[in-house]
């Protein structure tokens, strides 16, 4: 394999990785001392429903990348709306709420990008 064919192939799979468990860290919020062992870990796994998700769309672009990339970008273009929506009736700000998006979705659009970019290489 190339060096450009092999940067494409691992980059996104990487940046993924690192977006997924930057996710799961909103899931510790399930967290508080007034609840009971149980709930705070049905919560917690609750909470990390996004982020088992987002793994079996990993699993799938890693063997389908071409499909992987379409699926992320779906997620991506799905959940701003829902996302920006619970921001904005937290802190009445369009700008946070986009800024939040921005933070939470960029990368999987990223991680599209590059995935059908690793197709293509691939397939040339």
């Amino acid at each position: 394999m190339k060096k450009s064919v092999q940067v494409y192939h691992w980059l996104p799979r990487i940046i993924c990785i690192i977006a997924i468990l930057f996710i799961s860290l909103f899931a510790f919020d399930s967290f508080n001392s007034t609840l009971s062992f149980w709930q705070q870990w049905t919560g917690f796994l609750i909470h990390l429903i996004p982020s088992f998700i987002l793994i079996a769309i990993l699993m799938i672009a890693w063997k389908w990348e071409y499909i992987g990339g379409i699926l992320f970008i779906l997620i991506a273009l799905g959940f701003s709306p829902i996302v920006f929506k619970i921001n904005y009736n937290i802190n009445h700000s369009v700008w946070l709420s986009l800024g939040i998006i921005c933070m939470i979705t960029l990368p999987f659009v990223l991680v599209e990008i590059l995935f059908i970019k690793s197709h293509r290489k691939k397939n040339l």
